[in-house]
C-alpha cells in the first residue's frame, strides 16, 4: 500500500524543486543579461486590480475547456483528469496554492521580467511579447493544441505586463490564482471523486514534508 504522506512529500518537493528553480534561473539570467526581475515588482493598488480582473477571462476560458471539450481540447481535459488529478491527489489545499504562487511567481519571472523584458529592448515590445510567449507555450508542451493556448495565454499576459507599465505583480497575480482555482476545482471540485483533506490530515502532512 502507497504512503499518502510520502507521495506528498514527494510532490511538494518536486513542485518547490521545479517552480522554485524556475526563480533561481530568472535571477541568475537577469543578473547575466542586466533585466533583473525583482526589479520589476511594485506595490501598485492599481496594477494588483488589473491583475486580479486579468483572472477572469483565463478562467471562463478553463471552464469552458472543460464543458465543451471539442476535438483536440478533449486531450487537454483528459490530461488533466488522467494525469493531473490523481498525481497531485495526495495534496491538501495549503500546498496547492503554495504550488500555484510558486508557478506564477517563477514563470512570471522568467518569460514576463527576463525574457520579455530583454527582447524589447532589442526588438521592440511586440516581437518580444510574442518570442517570450513561445517560450512559454514550448515550456507547456503537453499536447500540441495546449501549447498554442499557453502561447496565446503567454500573449495575454504579456499585454497585461505591458499594460502595467512592465509590473511583474500585474502577471503574477492572476497567474498565481488561476493556477489555485484550476486545481482546486480539479481536486475538489464537483466533477471529482477525491475527498478533501482535512486539516488534522493537512497538518501530519505538513510537518512530514519539512
Amino acid at each position: 500500500m502507497s504512503d499518502p504522506s510520502a507521495e506528498r512529500r514527494a510532490i511538494v518537493t518536486l513542485a518547490i524543486a521545479v517552480e522554485g528553480g524556475l526563480i533561481v534561473l530568472a535571477v541568475l539570467l537577469g543578473w547575466l543579461l542586466d533585466t533583473r526581475p525583482f526589479d520589476q515588482f511594485h506595490a501598485n493598488p492599481r496594477d494588483a486590480l488589473y491583475g486580479l480582473a486579468a483572472t477572469v477571462p483565463m478562467l471562463l476560458l478553463f471552464f469552458a475547456l472543460l464543458r465543451w471539450p471539442i476535438g483536440p481540447l478533449g486531450k487537454i481535459k483528459a490530461f488533466s483528469e488522467e494525469v493531473i488529478r490523481p498525481l497531485l491527489a495526495p495534496c491538501s489545499v495549503i500546498d496547492l496554492l503554495g504550488i500555484s504562487a510558486l508557478a506564477g511567481l517563477g514563470e512570471e519571472m522568467l518569460f514576463r521580467g527576463v525574457f520579455q523584458g530583454y527582447f524589447a529592448g532589442r526588438l521592440g515590445v511586440w516581437p518580444a511579447i510574442a518570442l517570450a510567449s513561445i517560450l512559454f507555450g514550448l515550456m507547456h508542451a503537453i499536447t500540441a493544441t495546449y501549447v498554442v493556448l499557453a502561447t496565446l495565454l503567454g500573449v495575454y499576459l504579456g499585454w497585461i505586463y505591458l499594460l502595467c507599465g512592465n509590473n511583474l505583480l500585474a502577471v503574477t497575480l492572476p497567474h498565481a490564482l488561476y493556477d489555485f482555482v484550476a486545481l482546486l476545482y480539479l481536486l475538489r471540485g464537483p466533477d471529482s471523486s477525491i475527498p478533501e483533506t482535512s486539516e488534522e490530515d493537512a497538518e501530519i502532512g505538513t510537518k512530514s514534508a519539512l
